[in-house]
């Protein structure tokens, strides 16, 4: 099959030249490969974790300690993506009334030189896939979609409403466009661990 730049390019879902290295703070969803719920399953409205899922959340919490310029938000695991607010602060900015600093695109003013948001959920994706790769037989199946999706918390009533959209997606699982039984295109792929 011949190379169609037009068929076989991948369009950014990223705003052009905006850089995602400034502080502020960012809603970020994370999704496993073709949706596939390998991390749990949700049960009257709560998230059961599965082996793997708990690697998940183990590497989530990790970030921010590895990452000195990242504080976690409010955040979710689902069976088959993360929700989470991640906040990416100025070297010198402590930790407080943080929607005071931002401007009217949420954004602090100044730029963080070494990290970004893309770097964060790289390093994530990353180093939950290798402790996962260690226990599956299979590691040539993708484990997470290519990409991710964020988009940056303009005010406060913006943060208001991720949070409460956060704390109720699993009492919403059923309704939830990521639910992929809603779909019914959607493929079962098993992970085969071994334990």
């Amino acid at each position: 099959m011949k190379f169609d730049t037009e068929k076989h390019h991948r369009r950014s879902i990223r705003l052009p030249h905006y850089d995602y290295g400034q502080a502020g703070a960012y809603f970020v969803t994370i999704c496993t490969y073709k949706k596939q719920c390998w991390f749990g399953d949700v049960k009257r409205g709560e998230m059961q974790l599965n082996l793997i899922g708990q690697i998940v959340v183990q590497e989530w919490l990790k970030s921010s300690e590895i990452r000195q310029e990242i504080e976690l938000d409010e955040w979710v695991l689902m069976p088959n993506h993360l929700h989470g607010i991640v906040w990416i602060q100025d070297q010198d900015q402590g930790n407080g009334d943080r929607i005071e600093g931002l401007n009217q695109e949420g954004l602090h003013r100044k730029p963080l030189q070494s990290r970004s948001l893309g770097s964060l959920i790289n390093g994530f994706k990353c180093s939950v896939t290798r402790r996962v790769n260690l226990i599956r037989y299979n590691s040539d199946l993708p484990f997470w979609q290519r990409n991710y999706y964020e988009s940056i918390i303009r005010d406060e009533t913006h943060l208001i409403n991720i949070k409460e959209y956060i704390r109720n997606n699993p009492q919403n699982w059923q309704d939830d466009e990521e639910n992929p039984h809603n779909s019914s295109e959607w493929q079962e792929i098993l992970i085969d661990v071994r334990f």
